[in-house]
């Protein structure tokens, strides 16, 4: 019941036309995002933009609808591109803030506000037979090694793997937590977007990749465990579940408190965090 409310909300953020956004006048320096500014600064008129990470996409629209409803003289405009394509925007102001799934290589301008905790899953069609994978399969498999998912004990399907580009920190978490490093074959299919990856899951028998937990529908894609641990939140606040990230909203220096109010927003809704499938930063006891 839980994954239907989240994917319908998911459904209707995909469709929902937020207000464009002016230039980029309030990244100027003055107000932390650690806690919400005075009082009488929140709800100033202003134009807020992000653009970065599609795993955060559905998070941080819902929370502009949401904070635009408070504050109505504020205009925050929403865009995707992947999480390197937000800190590079980011780094050079032109967005106020650059959602990331990973910490940028290079920009010490960049100032970084941890606002949630994303699960990532490796999710087949649920015609691959697979519900269980052990770490070499995974690897195998994105190696182009395993072409054939009774290979790894699932049905006599071809394998298509449906990557992501390198601009995505899905990715890159990826290969990090679970490749070991390694970049995955690039012989399969490349998908921009987290939305467009399930949808071509969901549609080709066969297909595998990976996306965060809140683009998971029940009866469209399997997120598989991997070497039993299934990709719940209890493991991975744990720790027994290692593909998980945390969620950044990174602003070129300190924000102005416009900003900062918008990110200590999105922070601190823990009811809209678990609605749209997300765990508070709080909740991972220093992990």
């Amino acid at each position: 019941m839980l994954q239907s409310r989240v994917a319908a909300v998911i459904a209707a953020l995909l469709f929902l036309p937020l207000a464009a956004c002016g230039g980029g006048g309030n990244t100027k320096s003055g107000a932390s995002a650690s806690g919400s500014p005075a009082a009488s600064a929140a709800g100033a008129p202003g134009n807020i933009s992000a653009a970065g990470s599609t795993a955060m996409l559905p998070l941080v629209k819902q929370a502009a609808v949401d904070y635009q409803g408070k504050h109505p003289d504020v205009k925050i405009s929403v865009s995707g591109g992947g999480s390197r394509v937000g800190l590079t925007q980011a780094a050079q102001k032109a967005v106020d803030i650059g959602d990331s799934d990973i910490p940028p290589a290079n920009e010490p301008a960049l100032v970084d506000h941890q606002v949630a905790v994303v699960t990532f899953a490796v999710v087949v069609n649920p015609k691959a037979g697979v519900k269980n994978l052990t770490t070499q399969q995974v690897r195998g498999i994105f190696s182009g090694a395993i072409t054939n998912f009774k290979q790894a004990g699932g049905s006599d399907q071809q394998i298509t793997v449906i990557n992501r580009p390198r601009s995505s920190g899905t990715r890159a978490v990826f290969v990090k937590n679970i490749l070991a490093g390694s970049e995955p074959t690039e012989s399969g299919l490349t998908q921009d977007s987290s939305g467009t990856v399930a949808t071509m899951v969901g549609q080709t028998p066969g297909a595998i990749s990976y996306v965060a937990m809140n683009y998971v529908h029940a009866g469209q894609l399997q997120a598989v465990s991997i070497d039993g641990i299934a990709p719940s939140d209890a493991n991975v606040q744990s720790g027994k579940y290692k593909y998980w990230s945390y969620e950044h909203m990174y602003t070129n220096g300190q924000p102005g408190a416009q900003v900062a109010d918008f990110i200590n927003y999105v922070k601190t809704d823990n009811s809209l965090l678990k609605q749209l499938g997300f765990l508070p930063v709080g909740s991972m006891h220093g992990k």
